[in-house]
């Protein structure tokens, strides 16, 4: 592929752009000085997130779906269409499936027509349920194909096998991120995941929902660092195609969050255990030696700062909620 596109800026596509991390790679684009075409269908995007990047030049919303073909003159493509969160894309599984593969092959056809490198932001539930740990890429991972998670996380492996058979057999400039939990900022208080569910919870006085004993374990990457994961991957030389996992690998038990949630916000809200929903990973947490190998990448911030912007984040919500129901009484 030519990369070299003289003193014009970059046209990148971000699929999935209005979403919770699409927006925030959309800003930074943004900032690099790139033009930047944010599509999104709004299944869980939502415009108030690049609401304030639409006074750019360089900025464009388009909704579409990406199971639908595109026809546009793009440079970069980035695939964040499908949503994140198990209540979402369990809400329409074969909805789901169908972004992830048609939406992958779709978008794969306007790289290979534009010459242009794609990258597609895959997920690290495509390692199941692991029996592996930490979970390395070369891990083949351990999914229940025909599970209520199976939409999500075949889906995403789906998507993997198209990026490399487009590699392999159309030449297309591929690269491959396995993003591991990520938070912060413009993260939906509805989407489900658990620190957007504890912190919402928290700022309700509503008991933390923490499923099975709370032994579990996740790794929380704060959403800054995610997205300069994926633009260093992006801009990576084309011999580094991935996969490549993204994300913190400090671990917590899922008890642990919680309590560290409730002492971050003040709250006095209990704990209330329930049970553990159907193959949910009892441990999650990255290996990233090839992204610091290959990328020099790594998280630069601590669980304190990014927690406590996400927090404020979501209080400053329930602030203008508030001040919206006062003024409408």
């Amino acid at each position: 592929m030519n990369r070299s596109l003289g003193n014009r800026p970059k046209r990148i596509l971000v699929a999935g752009g209005a979403g919770f991390v699409g927006s925030h790679l959309c800003e930074r684009l943004l900032e690099r000085g790139n033009r930047v075409l944010c599509v999104d269908d709004f299944t869980t995007g939502a415009a108030e997130n690049v609401a304030h990047l639409r006074t750019s030049r360089r900025f464009r919303l388009l909704e579409h779906d990406v199971v639908q073909p595109l026809e546009l003159d793009v440079d970069e493509v980035y695939n964040l269409a499908c949503p994140a969160s198990p209540p979402h894309y369990q809400a329409d599984p074969i909805r789901t499936l169908k972004t992830s593969v048609f939406g992958a092959v779709n978008l794969l056809e306007l790289a290979r027509r534009n010459d242009a490198r794609i990258l597609q932001a895959s997920t690290s539930e495509v390692y199941g349920d692991p029996l592996v740990h930490p979970q390395t890429e070369e891990y083949w991972g351990n999914v229940n194909p025909i599970g209520p998670r199976a939409c999500y996380d075949e889906g995403k492996r789906a998507a993997e096998t198209l990026f490399f058979d487009f590699h392999r057999t159309r030449g297309v400039d591929v690269k491959v991120a396995r993003i591991f939990n990520t938070y912060g900022p413009r993260m939906s208080e509805s989407d489900g995941r658990i620190v957007s569910n504890f912190i919402v919870q928290a700022l309700h006085n509503r008991p933390l929902t923490v499923y099975g004993d709370g032994s579990q374990t996740r790794s929380f990457c704060y959403v800054a660092d995610m997205v300069e994961g994926l633009m260093a991957l992006m801009e990576s030389p084309a011999g580094i195609i991935g996969p490549i996992n993204l994300g913190n690998p400090d671990e917590f038990r899922v008890l642990e969050f919680a309590e560290l949630v409730l002492r971050y916000t003040g709250s006095k809200s209990r704990i209330e255990h329930r049970p553990l929903p159907v193959d949910d990973p009892k441990r999650r947490k990255p290996d990233i030696a090839r992204a610091v190998q290959w990328l020099n990448w790594q998280p630069a911030t601590d669980l304190e700062t990014g927690l406590s912007r996400t927090i404020e984040y979501f209080a400053r919500r329930q602030r203008a909620a508030r001040a919206d129901l006062i003024a409408a009484e």
